[in-house]
C-alpha cells in the first residue's frame, strides 16, 4: 500500500477542512501565518492516526483483499470515530476550534479509508 501518498492527501484535506471552518467563523489575515504553521501538528496527527488506527487493519488481514477489509471493518470504525468526535465536540460546548478539529479529523479519517482501498485497486490493475 502507498501510505505516503495517502498521508499527504490526508494532511492537505485535514488542513483545508480545519481552516475553512475557522475562517468561516472569524477571518483575519493575520491567521494565514498560523495556517501554514499548523501543518506541522496536523502532519503529526494525521500520520500517527493513520499508522496506528487504520493501517493495522490492513496488516493484520494481509492475506485478504483490501476491499474485503474495508467492507468488514470500516463501518464499525466509522461509527466509533464519529461517536468520539461528536462527543468531544459536545464536551467542548461546541467551541469553533473543537468543531474544526474534530470534524476535520473525522472526515479525513473516513476519506483516508477510501483512498487506501481505491489506490490499492488502481495499483493492482496497473500491475496486471
Amino acid at each position: 500500500m502507498r501510505y505516503s501518498k495517502t498521508i499527504l492527501k490526508s494532511i492537505l484535506l485535514s488542513t483545508t477542512i480545519f481552516w475553512t471552518v475557522i475562517f468561516s467563523e472569524d477571518f483575519d489575515t493575520n491567521m494565514l501565518f498560523w495556517a501554514f504553521i499548523s501543518m506541522i501538528p496536523i502532519t503529526l496527527c494525521c500520520s500517527l492516526t493513520i499508522m496506528f488506527t487504520i493501517s493495522p487493519w490492513f496488516y493484520i488481514n494481509a492475506k485478504v483483499k483490501p476491499q474485503d477489509v474495508y467492507k468488514r471493518y470500516f463501518p464499525y470504525y466509522a461509527i466509533i470515530c464519529f461517536s468520539i468526535c461528536v462527543y468531544a465536540i459536545w464536551k467542548n460546548n461546541f467551541d469553533i476550534y473543537a468543531i474544526s478539529f474534530f470534524s476535520s479529523a473525522c472526515l479525513t479519517l473516513m476519506q483516508t479509508w477510501n483512498w487506501l482501498v481505491t489506490d490499492n485497486q488502481a495499483s493492482q490493475l496497473i500491475n496486471k
